[in-house]
């Protein structure tokens, strides 16, 4: 691999490579940007949103509440406006055409699907039942238990999107395979959700509000990707690769900011629960933080046990192991409300995204000497 700027050039010598080089540096450039300096501190925006929201919450309640009322078929307008503006940009980013480079990396791809689909939330679901519904269970409001564990859940359910881009950039990972996977999971995505949130929610003996659950859906993953797809096909008809760059890039900050009002407005409700007991987010965040490790883990060892080449390695554990927490906070938001421990508990996997991905890109980087010299790998 060689590094150009911030553009990744595949190594031919790769499996696939002469077929990944294909790939045109607009396209690369769109496909992977670099970690911006917003988004390097999004952890230290999302500590002050939250922060903000509490103080304002307490302060003036009213806005707030006025806020909380504004729904049609139990769906916040002001939020579903706010999350829309957080996942357009992001699914525009998503080309579906990449689906037909599938078998060019299909053990990396496979791993890749396993981890999220068949490992992910499941794991998730264990580990929240584990810390948060045994071990944790005395320092949290007995309450909202069985809530907590269902935003973990929602959090797990959907595999990350748009960060995924950032993360394979920096690890010179292979931006067509990334792209692929990308494609795959949400096409995955649009028929797995629903099922899989509500399979897990259903074992936790959490009610499941299918209604809401479908409508969710439709919101906030079948219409987003179908008007981000007709918006991104617009856009390359008129402009090419370079007005879509340029578009991804004036849309960036508007996303960002979406997100980080829509924690403001979750914090003014969810405040008053957050003063009394400060303890709870760093107790939420145990489970999330071991399932990032946990599932990279064991994404990065199947594909050197597969002889995959380390940058199809990278992106597939990295994928494996980040959330889509934009859908997440709008699913638990429209499932159980505001106010609720499910849509706190996928704030706070926002809050520890960045930082702890970034440490598995210096973990994925720092090992890979380990992982090109494996002694024996199968390869097909």
């Amino acid at each position: 691999m060689t590094r150009v700027g911030a553009v990744i050039t595949p190594n031919p010598n790769n499996n696939g490579g002469s077929l990944m080089s294909s790939v045109t540096e607009a396209g690369r450039r769109a496909a992977a940007p670099s970690l911006g300096t917003f988004e390097r501190y999004l952890t230290l925006w999302v500590a002050l949103c939250i922060l903000a929201g509490i103080v304002l919450g307490r302060m003036v309640p009213g806005p707030f509440q006025a806020l909380g009322r504004m729904t049609v078929a139990e769906v916040n307008i002001p939020v579903a406006v706010l999350i829309w503006l957080m996942i357009v940009p992001m699914l525009l980013k998503v080309d579906f055409g990449a689906l037909h480079r599938v078998a060019e990396q299909w053990r990396g791809i496979a791993v890749t699907v396993g981890i999220n689909w068949l490992i992910k939330p499941f794991s998730m679901a264990l580990l929240g039942w584990l810390f948060i519904g045994w071990l944790f269970r005395p320092w949290l409001p007995a309450g909202q238990i069985d809530s907590y564990i269902a935003g973990l859940i929602i959090l797990a359910a959907a595999p990350c999107t748009a960060m995924v881009f950032v993360w394979s950039n920096l690890i010179d990972g292979d931006p067509n395979f990334t792209l692929t996977q990308v494609a795959l999971n949400d096409t995955i995505m649009v028929f797995a959700f629903a099922p899989i949130v509500a399979l897990l929610l259903g074992l936790s003996s959490i009610t499941v509000p299918w209604t809401t659950l479908l409508l969710s859906v439709v919101l906030y993953i079948v219409v987003p990707v179908i008007a981000a797809q007709l918006w991104r096909r617009s856009l390359l008809t008129q402009g090419g690769e370079t007005m879509l760059a340029r578009t991804l890039r004036g849309l960036q900050p508007i996303s960002l900011l979406a997100l980080l009002a829509t924690l403001v407005l979750l914090f003014g409700f969810q405040g008053e629960q957050i003063v009394r007991q400060p303890l709870i987010i760093a107790l939420l965040a145990v489970p999330i933080i071991i399932q990032v490790y946990l599932n990279a883990g064991i994404a990065y060892g199947l594909n050197r046990a597969l002889g995959v080449p380390h940058n199809v390695a990278c992106p597939s554990a990295l994928i494996g192991a980040s959330n889509f927490f934009e859908l997440a906070v709008a699913a638990a938001i429209a499932l159980f409300g505001f106010q609720s421990g499910a849509a706190l508990a996928t704030v706070v996997g926002v809050l520890v995204e960045v930082p702890v991905m970034l440490s598995v890109v210096r973990i994925v980087l720092r090992t890979r000497a380990w992982y090109e010299n494996r002694d024996r790998a199968f390869t097909v």
